[in-house]
């Protein structure tokens, strides 16, 4: 399990003080929360001064949050925090772009990952979408296939992955979906990280802390999903190498 110890110093003291709640830190405010597969709650939020469309995202399993991540108004990654060295956008070649994504079908990213540590990681891949479109929890979201590769700075492959996402252009983020990741060495490991619920201002749910789904799946022993990413390096930062150790899957990109 990756453990983000790191993280309590970023969210507000009375981040979980009531029972069952989020709450964001002052200045920001919450604009939904996702309940997905695999025991993830996700609370998305916005703080004053921000860029308009840009948002937070604290993902929570059942012992309380792991991960938080910034992306901008093109859905792009742009910071992560996992209670390892905090990640940012570096050097950028090709933007991801929510925007070209819809206009034209598909998009491409092609972008350096800076680590805290000094390392660095350079990513590129592919969004497509493929003319599908799904309604989960009341929200319509568009179908995509995805891949994308990352390497370190001698140009070995430290994480790969492929599958399927869903994107909302109204919301202005990408969700989890069926996917496979590598670490470069040939095995694969399979996720579902599909959102279930959205709850926004006035409804059910909304500023949950605690997942709803899949939690006794988790609990049984069972791969832990949050050993590695469950969207692309540009939306998250996990690492995969835990999962694959003990995964018997097996292909080739």
């Amino acid at each position: 399990m990756i453990r983000a110890l790191g993280l309590v110093a970023l969210l507000p003291s009375g981040a979980f003080a009531q029972a069952g709640a989020f709450s964001p830190p002052e200045g920001c405010t919450t604009i939904m929360t996702v309940q997905s597969k695999e025991c993830r709650v996700s609370n998305y939020y916005a703080c004053d001064g921000m860029e308009e469309g840009a948002q937070w995202r604290l993902d929570a399993d059942q012992e309380g949050p792991y991960f938080l991540t910034l992306t901008n108004a093109e859905a792009e990654w742009v910071e992560s925090h996992d209670g390892g060295p905090v990640q940012t956008l570096g050097e950028r070649a090709d933007p991801g772009s929510l925007s070209t994504l819809f206009a034209t079908g598909r998009d491409t990213f092609d972008f350096w990952l800076d680590r805290a540590d000094g390392t660095r990681r350079h990513v590129t891949g592919k969004d497509r979408l493929t003319g599908e479109t799904v309604t989960i929890g009341g929200q319509s979201l568009a179908v995509t296939q995805f891949a994308f590769t990352e390497r370190d700075e001698n140009g070995d492959v430290t994480r790969q992955s492929r599958g399927q996402e869903y994107v909302s252009r109204t919301l202005g983020t990408f969700f989890g979906g069926p996917t496979e990741y590598g670490d470069g060495s040939g095995q694969w490991a399979k996720s579902d990280g599909r959102p279930v619920t959205f709850a926004f201002p006035g409804d059910q749910g909304y500023q949950a802390s605690q997942p709803i789904f899949d939690c006794d799946v988790i609990m049984s022993g069972l791969p832990d999903p949050h050993a590695f990413a469950e969207d692309h390096p540009r939306r998250t930062g996990a690492d995969v190498s835990a999962t694959l150790a003990s995964s018997s899957e097996g292909g080739q990109p």
